[in-house]
């Protein structure tokens, strides 16, 4: 590391110390780290090629310029002619152009998607960015329909309303690269307000060839665990990219007359994420807690536990209906109202005056409810799936739990309840069975397909999403549900 990246580094936590996280989540300001900045750098010197000429440069969402101090080190001296870079932030704008100053560097205190090139002399070579990871609903409305005008006017294109800020600095960005010009940019695979898996995608400013996209994962930049070139056709098709280059090792999905035909999981399953309580530690006990606290078991109803203490996929139950699991745990549910429960109940009406002296009834969710101790209506579900996870040899991160108890299940599952059309396969117990397995081959083939991936390979998948995963391993040799299943939207 030489002199300055090292200055640049101690800047870099100096003025992030300045700040709080929620300030620089705020404005989408996560910095790269420089290891990964240079091996980005070196990928990209790879793909520019040799050139006689000095390449004109520039970081759109420049920071403290973990992407220029990467350059300097990684290309030959004097082959940079021109750096430009934005930042719209002072607080690291101003510093950074006093660090790289020496260097060259033209830095503008400026919102980059408010500007737009000249002349032909502000076309750059070579644009290599992080940019702001900022998601949709904490975009300015303003700003928004500015951007999205911005770009279907030059482009042609309609971004989604879902779309994140770096999505528009990509698309912006186009204007300033010269014909044939090379961009890079370091976006997240998925965002949802936490540490997520990055991508980095390079892209030409020409006519596309027949060659085919190539797609890369894990490893790292330059040495990838997996490559493998998909075509664009495939692109097209696809809802989610997360699944590639992967989805080679995927099993082939069962042929129907009409691929367009092969219906989701949402048009068997009502997905709903399970219970939200607000405070676990209060509304979720064991039996003896349960016996000690004196709550009528009137208002107890049976919960399972966490995954990582559900030892069994298949939930049995005895004659009343409580699984038969280790460590049997009771949700405290109560409609009553206060008065009527200190009549009739008193022992759980003490119980609820220790909830509001530890102020439970005060946290966001319980303020929101009548009585505050009351939970979601909400039926035990026969099958559930476990919402995150982590995949070790290649196995689905997610478990599927055939649920054949009167037990509930908090929000670290996800709960499905069978729509009507599947009436028949729940009126039995192999039936059950039957449709347990048949879903398990669906997400077992289709996991990849889905969901998102955090940093440190966790995998998340949300009710929505899980909805829209391909059912055909579902469906498969009972052409029945194929096709009562496209009818079904107009049948309910």
């Amino acid at each position: 590391m030489n002199g300055t990246e090292a200055e640049r580094e101690l800047l870099q936590a100096r003025l992030d110390a300045l700040k709080t996280q929620r300030d620089r989540r705020t404005l989408g300001q996560f910095a790269t780290p420089g290891s990964l900045a240079t091996e980005v750098v070196e990928a990209t010197r790879a793909l520019v090629g040799a050139s006689s000429d000095r390449i004109a440069f520039m970081d759109p969402a420049f920071g403290t310029g973990a992407f220029y101090s990467a350059l300097l080190r990684v290309l030959p001296r004097g082959s940079i002619g021109v750096a430009r870079g934005f930042e719209i932030d002072p607080h690291y704008g101003r510093p950074a152009a006093a660090l790289w100053e020496a260097a060259g560097l033209r830095l503008e205190l400026d919102d980059f998607t408010s500007r737009r090139p000249t002349d032909r002399d502000d076309l750059v070579d070579l644009v290599i960015c992080n940019p702001p990871y900022v998601r949709h609903h904490h975009i300015e409305l303003g700003m928004k329909r500015r951007l999205a005008a911005q770009v279907e006017r030059s482009l042609r294109i309609r971004v989604s309303g879902l779309a994140g800020l770096y999505v528009y600095f990509m698309l912006v960005g186009h204007r300033w690269l010269k014909p044939n010009a090379l961009s890079a940019w370091l976006v997240p695979s998925e965002f949802d307000d936490a540490m997520v898996s990055s991508a980095v995608v390079w892209f030409r400013n020409r006519r596309p060839t027949d060659k085919a996209p190539e797609f890369t994962l894990g490893g790292s930049v330059a040495s990838p665990r997996a490559r493998r070139r998909i075509g664009r056709d495939t692109l097209r098709g696809e809802p989610k990219w997360t699944r590639f280059p992967g989805v080679a090792d995927a099993a082939p999905l069962p042929q129907v007359a009409d691929p367009a035909d092969v219906p989701t999981l949402a048009d068997f399953f009502a997905i709903k994420r399970g219970l939200v309580t607000g405070a676990n530690r209060y509304f979720v006990m064991n039996e003896q807690k349960a016996r000690e606290s004196g709550i009528s078991p009137r208002f107890l109803r049976p919960v399972l536990p966490s995954p990582r203490h559900l030892q069994t996929n298949v939930v049995n139950a005895d004659a009343g209906g409580m699984p038969e699991i280790d460590g049997r745990l009771l949700l405290f549910d109560c409609r009553v109202p206060p008065d009527e429960l200190e009549r009739t109940e008193p022992k759980t009406a003490a119980y609820v005056r220790l909830g509001e002296a530890a102020d439970v009834h005060k946290g966001y969710l319980a303020s929101r409810r009548e009585p505050w101790y009351a939970q979601e209506r909400r039926s035990p579900a026969p099958l559930l799936v476990t919402y995150m996870g982590r995949s070790l040899k290649g196995r689905p991160p997610f478990r599927i739990i055939l649920n054949n108890s009167k037990a509930v299940a908090t929000n670290v599952y996800l709960m499905l309840y069978p729509k009507p059309l599947l009436d028949n396969a729940l009126a039995s117990a192999a039936g059950r069975e039957v449709l347990w397995r048949a879903l398990r081959r669906t997400i077992e083939a289709e996991w990849t397909s889905t969901g998102r991936v955090y940093g440190g390979g966790l995998h998340k998948v949300e009710p929505s999403e899980l909805g829209r995963m391909p059912a055909a391993r579902l469906i498969d040799g009972r052409p029945e549900l194929h096709r009562e299943a496209v009818l079904q939207p107009t049948l309910l």
